[in-house]
């Protein structure tokens, strides 16, 4: 009787089987990949505005608090918009007649919001999930500086996320807050700590590892055990609950 199948079939039926095995490994790892990268979460990746803003100009170069902009930042959720009256405050007197800032004066002299004159809102560019909680002012009130969620704030020309924002990554700190709580002796309080730090890199103060870090925009854990030591005598100095942050309802309420 002739052969009905080759023995190169045999190879196909394996390497099918291969496949078959492989293939969810493959899918999930791919999408895995993709949903993490830029093209989905957005980090790194400047977006258009109705007016072009530059931090690294206004927050470094002149100095200007960031409190002055995000005047809530340490009372409340979020760190608020800032209003045309705030930046009218200043360019009522200078670049009073730049094109760029046409939007603003737009704004200002008919008391509405750009997105109203406009037709185009500012683009949200750190933005959780509706079913995330977040406050920005306990955050400060522990020193956690901005640039743990912002990246190199300073240092953007256009702003840009800094971090993708996932559980797992805010799991990390309330998992173990004492390697990243930190304390600068110079400092009043840790809200004038987290603030401190861009007065430290515009007069070229030397910094400890963990602020260059900061300044860099990378994750900045305290690695020694006298860090570590440091952190956890933080941890009770400010009330921290650990086993509260690990709570569900800590974040989705």
């Amino acid at each position: 009787m002739a052969q009905l199948f080759k023995p190169k079939i045999n190879t196909m039926a394996r390497a099918s089987v291969l496949g078959l095995a492989m293939g969810p490994v493959v899918l999930l790892y791919a999408g895995s990949t993709i949903t993490r990268s830029p093209a989905n979460t957005k980090v790194d990746v400047p977006l258009n505005q109705p007016v072009v803003f530059s931090h690294k100009h206004h927050a470094f170069e002149l100095g200007i608090d960031c409190r002055y902009c995000h005047t809530s930042v340490e009372k409340s959720k979020t760190s608020s918009v800032p209003a045309t009256e705030v930046c009218m405050s200043c360019h009522s007197q200078i670049w009073t007649n730049s094109p760029l800032l046409q939007p603003v004066r737009d704004s200002y002299e008919k008391g509405l919001p750009i997105e109203s004159v406009e037709g185009v809102g500012w683009n949200q560019v750190n933005k959780l999930p509706e079913f995330v909680y977040f406050d920005h002012s306990i955050h400060i009130a522990r020193g956690i500086n901005c640039n743990h969620c912002h990246g190199p704030i300073q240092e953007m020309t256009l702003t840009w996320k800094g971090r993708p924002f996932s559980m797992a990554w805010c799991l990390e700190c309330h998992r173990e807050p004492e390697k990243y709580l930190y304390k600068d002796s110079e400092a009043k309080s840790p809200s004038e700590q987290v603030f401190g730090l861009y007065r430290k890199l515009q007069n070229k103060d030397p910094l400890t590892p963990h602020e260059e870090a900061l300044a860099k925009g990378r994750d900045a854990q305290v690695k020694s055990p006298e860090e570590v030591q440091t952190g956890m005598d933080l941890v009770k100095a400010y009330n921290v609950k650990k086993k509260q942050l690990m709570d569900c309802s800590t974040c989705h309420r």
